[in-house]
């Protein structure tokens, strides 16, 4: 009886042993489960915020190193009337809307390479050719424009938007260390968004510069030496159609 007492014994402790590993794998298994969620969620949200090389070289070492581009081209959108079409609207009803325009943006470009910058109130900025550079970021830019201009147009409301683009280097590189921001700097940037407030409303402005690029594959109307602030008079165009 001694016997068989202490062989249950043994075997109880055994069993104990067999399921409280099996109880930590289990653990573990889960926990690993979780953390490689999480991170997959992060890397997620990171993506959103960042390209891909740029995201991969933060967490590789922790900064990103600002990158010279010789040919980028920097598009510029914003609506016309805009701060008269807010005040009639509430706070929640303006960011609803502008959230649906913007997904539309954001959906469009991303048939291209193009790389989204930032929204600025009602302005949404991105730019071909950045991360990687490429030799067709004029006409990507230009096709995403006329799609989205041409889906703006077709839904008849009370928004119409105007759209700027010029073409020329640019540096690209993240700014801060609490709230990444990927961002672009140059005389590029700053004349394209002249390129969109001497545009109008339902049209795609675009610069000599950038004309010269895309002139083979599109049909543009030449506007003349326009003032642009800060810039003196500048080769415009608008874009009508693919050619």
């Amino acid at each position: 009886n001694k016997d068989k007492e202490l062989q249950d014994a043994q075997l109880n402790r055994q069993k104990i042993i067999i399921w409280s590993v099996a109880g930590g794998l289990l653990v573990v298994l889960i926990l690993s489960v979780f953390i490689f969620r999480e991170r997959k969620k992060s890397e997620k949200l990171l993506l959103n915020i960042l390209p891909a090389e740029t995201a991969q070289e933060l967490k590789a070492n922790g900064k990103a190193t600002a990158k010279h581009y010789e040919q980028v081209t920097v598009m510029f959108t914003d609506f016309k009337g805009f701060t008269t079409i807010a005040e009639k609207l509430s706070a929640e009803e303006l960011v609803s809307e502008l959230d649906f325009l913007f997904k539309k943006f954001d959906e469009i470009i991303s048939k291209y390479p193009i790389e989204k910058i930032k929204t600025i109130g009602d302005a949404y900025m991105c730019a071909g050719g950045l991360p990687t550079a490429n030799n067709t970021n004029a006409m990507d830019v230009v096709s995403a424009a006329l799609e989205i201009q041409n889906w703006m147009i077709a839904q008849n409301n009370k928004w119409s938007l105007r759209v700027g683009i010029h073409s020329g280097p640019v540096t690209a590189g993240v700014v801060g260390d609490k709230k990444f921001a990927y961002d672009i700097w140059g005389d590029t940037v700053n004349t394209a968004s002249r390129m969109e407030s001497s545009g109008e409303a339902g049209k795609i402005n675009i610069s000599g510069a950038t004309h010269n690029l895309i002139k083979d594959k599109f049909t543009s109307s030449f506007r003349g030496k326009i003032p642009a602030k800060n810039k003196g008079e500048i080769d415009m165009y608008f874009v009508e159609k693919s050619a």
